[in-house]
């Protein structure tokens, strides 16, 4: 039977894996059928399907140059993240829990901020994203949120007791 800081050691192995699968098949999507998204990104700046408030519209951002860039930029922040991500857990699978530890939190907080002040707090709050039905992504960001945050506490778990310095 495993020991509690083998299946921990496990546990943050395949959750930290997780993620970066996502992330990669995220930044993939994104890069080879750049257009669906890059719809998405214009929708949400351009804050044309919201109600339209006149007390919010200046905030909207209609240049599509502004746009695209805003998009390459989401892009290429999930792309350094899923290659942290993956290199968080290389280390994990290596066993090198401290290195892996540090690695992996950096790549989760991208992750978390991304999808947490990207587009929960500044698509869904400064640009109304909410009042959308067509371009609202607040779902999908809060679960990816929260399963980051989730692996995040995961991967920081103490080895135990029972753990030795070889484990940690």
């Amino acid at each position: 039977m495993a020991s509690p800081s083998r299946a921990l050691h496990l546990a943050a192995t395949l959750l930290t894996g997780t993620v970066a699968l996502y992330m990669t098949l995220v930044a993939f999507g994104n890069i080879t059928d750049f257009g669906t998204n890059q719809a998405f990104v214009r929708h949400v700046l351009a804050m044309d399907t919201t109600f339209r408030d006149p007390d919010l519209m200046w905030r909207a951002v209609t240049d599509e140059r502004l746009q695209d860039a805003a998009y390459v930029l989401i892009i290429v922040w999930e792309s350094v993240a899923a290659l942290v991500l993956l290199y968080g857990t290389w280390l994990w699978f290596r066993r090198d829990r401290p290195r892996a530890r540090r690695i992996s939190t950096y790549g989760l907080l991208m992750v978390m901020l991304l999808f947490g002040a990207g587009f929960i707090g500044i698509g869904g709050e400064w640009f109304a994203m909410w009042q959308s039905e067509q371009w609202n992504g607040l779902d999908a960001a809060t679960r990816i949120f929260v399963m980051s945050g989730v692996v995040l506490i995961v991967d920081h778990l103490p080895a135990g007791a029972a753990g030795t310095a070889a484990e940690e």
